[in-house]
């Protein structure tokens, strides 16, 4: 049987200075630095998850599958973080930087308010 990592790397928080500009235009999303880390680990997790349903298939040892799912729920909560850190990095401070303060302020509350709700959703 091969091991999953249970304590995977963490995923290196973008610059929000070095945003990607395609076409002179600012890239739309704080991830996309991290795009090839963030589609790795995703490659990598999907790969435990299908030696989660093998050893399903398999009828392994109860706890060594529970072992698995945990450690693929750890990584999948380390590419969250990651989200989250760079929305936070990129989304709100963007909206902070809006010229027009009626309209920062109204982007900040909702950049905010996304982020609180993906960190609710996390923690259910």
């Amino acid at each position: 049987m091969s091991t999953i990592d249970v304590n995977p790397t963490p995923l290196e928080p973008a610059d929000s200075s070095t945003v990607e500009v395609e076409d002179g235009a600012p890239s739309q999303h704080g991830h996309s630095p991290n795009k090839d880390s963030y589609l790795r680990r995703l490659k990598r997790i999907e790969g435990q998850v299908r030696g989660i349903a093998r050893m399903v298939e398999e009828d392994k040892y109860c706890i060594d599958i529970l072992t698995q799912v945990s450690a693929a729920t750890k990584a999948l909560h380390a590419v969250s973080l990651g989200l989250v850190e760079e929305h936070i990095g990129h989304c709100v401070v963007g909206a902070a930087s809006e010229a027009d303060p009626i309209v920062r302020a109204e982007q900040i509350d909702i950049k905010v308010k996304e982020a609180a709700d993906a960190i609710g959703r996390l923690l259910r």
